[in-house]
């Protein structure tokens, strides 16, 4: 274990055993008007009041998997198996002082939440971030969160019907930033709705050092023209809630990241030399009595996408478009079927280095209680430059077990 991991290791078991002291000491408090109100609810996890001054929200989940890829298609022999806790998160959400200063954190504990897979220095940091509430319609943030980018990236990892996001959202999201937020919402008499996002960040992902004085400005526009979806539903996969009525939920997101030092922006390898580029994004999601369609299209652009250094090493921005399209049927209260098709492609800069990739997989997923507790089970074929036979180079399957437990 090295330093990082031990560090990781020490945080995570002191907010453990401070948390619990917490609950200890609260329990042994006599006078009424001094002890907090801890409840445990359904969808909220655990609660932590005090009067009007005071709110905390904890929760966690994780993620534990198991899985197997191949190296050919055509050859059903496993290459790899994938047994780990994927994800750990504690979250915290409430207020202080005023219901209208609220917050909201999230810590990652496991290997691959903490950024070890591809970096020495550990990032538990997911979220951290403040908001003000000026009205129920209008509020600001402050912060590191997620950026308001294709749908599929936005909706937390612990809704999603298979245990991963598609290759395109792997390729072309925009992630996490830190900067100022905007959000504004605008109900219509016949119930639809209009929201606006806009946030000016760093450019350069979670975490990130100061590097240049390049910015990155994200707006988004999202259209509900049937209204509002049960329980959030237009950011969770699946129509888990069986809506009666038609839903319909449409954005657009434009974002330019000026002098950007990642291969894809907020996230990636660093760059040889810092490059502008712009991302277009266009998504939607429709739900109706168990059925549930969602559709997203990316697209990433750069002027001059190739950067080279001294020994002519060659790092370039992930320029291209993709997309991807799911479909579920829910087939009781309880179980749900889902197929997914996506596809990546480079722009012609970049396609000497970057190969075409499509992907289809079938999924299964059995709710034990909703999607915080629940078991997954995902088949999927990948196959390269469009060529889809099983003999192809390079093709391959995947398969997955994942379970999810969290409050």
């Amino acid at each position: 274990m090295n330093h990082y991991e031990l560090r990781i290791l020490c945080f995570g078991i002191c907010l453990t055993f401070s948390f619990f002291f917490s609950i200890s000491t609260h329990s042994q408090t006599v006078e009424s008007d001094e002890r907090a109100l801890l409840n445990v609810g359904e969808s909220e996890g655990i609660s932590f009041s005090k009067d009007s001054l005071f709110l905390m929200n904890l929760r966690f989940r994780m993620q534990n998997r198991a899985g197997f890829n191949t190296l050919e298609g055509d050859a059903f022999e496993v290459s790899e198996y994938e047994m780990r806790v994927r994800r750990l998160r504690l979250r915290f959400d409430g207020f202080v002082g005023n219901p209208r200063f609220q917050y909201y954190i999230q810590l990652a504990f496991s290997k691959a939440d903490l950024d070890l897979e591809t970096s020495l220095v550990a990032q538990p940091i997911r979220d951290a971030i403040l908001y003000y509430f000026i009205n129920e319609n209008l509020y600001i943030g402050f912060g590191q969160s997620k950026l308001p980018g294709n749908r599929q990236r936005v909706i937390s990892s612990g809704n999603l019907q298979f245990a991963d996001r598609s290759t395109a959202n792997a390729i072309f999201t925009l992630d996490r930033d830190f900067g100022f937020f905007l959000y504004k919402t605008i109900p219509f008499k016949n119930q639809s709705i209009l929201q606006l996002k806009g946030v000016v960040s760093t450019g350069d992902g979670r975490n990130a050092s100061a590097i240049n004085d390049g910015l990155a400005y994200t707006g988004r526009i999202e259209y509900l023209p049937f209204g509002r979806f049960s329980n959030s539903g237009d950011y969770s996969e699946g129509d888990f809630e069986f809506e009666p009525k038609p839903k319909l939920a449409l954005g657009l997101t434009l974002s330019e990241n000026q002098k950007a030092t990642r291969t894809g922006g907020q996230l990636g390898q660093e760059l040889f030399d810092a490059r502008n580029m712009n991302s277009f994004i266009v998504d939607g999601i429709y739900k109706h009595m168990g059925w549930a369609v969602m559709g997203e299209y990316l697209h990433r652009s750069s002027n001059d996408p190739i950067t080279v250094d001294e020994l002519g090493e060659i790092r370039y921005v992930l320029v291209g478009w993709g997309f991807n399209t799911q479909i579920s049927k829910m087939l009781d209260r309880k179980n749900e079927l889902a197929v997914r098709y996506a596809n990546v492609t480079p722009n012609a800069q970049i396609n000497q280095f970057q190969q075409r990739v499509d992907e289809a997989l079938l999924g299964f997923t059995h709710y034990v209680n909703g999607h915080r507790i629940k078991i997954q089970a995902n088949l999927g074929y990948k196959w390269l430059e469009g060529l889809a036979k099983f003999e192809n180079t390079g093709n391959s399957w995947t398969g997955m077990f994942q379970v999810e437990f969290g409050i």
